[in-house]
């Protein structure tokens, strides 16, 4: 099973109306075909009323173990749906090395 697919059914537990998963490491200096690099953008109820450092952690939590092992970074983009406005910001260029 790929990263991206143990990560989308572990955020399953915030129970998302909106849930992207984007695989950025194509972007970095790492092997053809990795899966280190992640960005997400979830909107959930549960995180009505919960500030973004709790949210970050309540992700983090659930992905403890891909983050422990192969996921290397992880931009994250939580909204309760009151917040969500259909897009979140893209992510920076990689700054470090080159691409292979």
């Amino acid at each position: 099973m790929s990263v991206a697919v143990q990560i989308e059914q572990k955020l399953q537990e915030l129970q998302p109306s909106h849930l992207k998963i984007d695989n950025e490491s194509h972007q970095h200096s790492v092997p053809a075909n990795s899966e280190t690099h992640f960005r997400l953008e979830v909107v959930s109820g549960q995180f009505s009323g919960v500030r973004a450092v709790k949210r970050h952690q309540m992700i983090y939590a659930l992905l403890q173990e891909e983050l422990a092992g192969p996921v290397h970074a992880l931009a994250i983009h939580a909204y309760a749906p009151d917040e969500w406005q259909g897009e979140a910001p893209a992510s920076p260029a990689c700054r470090g090395g080159s691409a292979t």
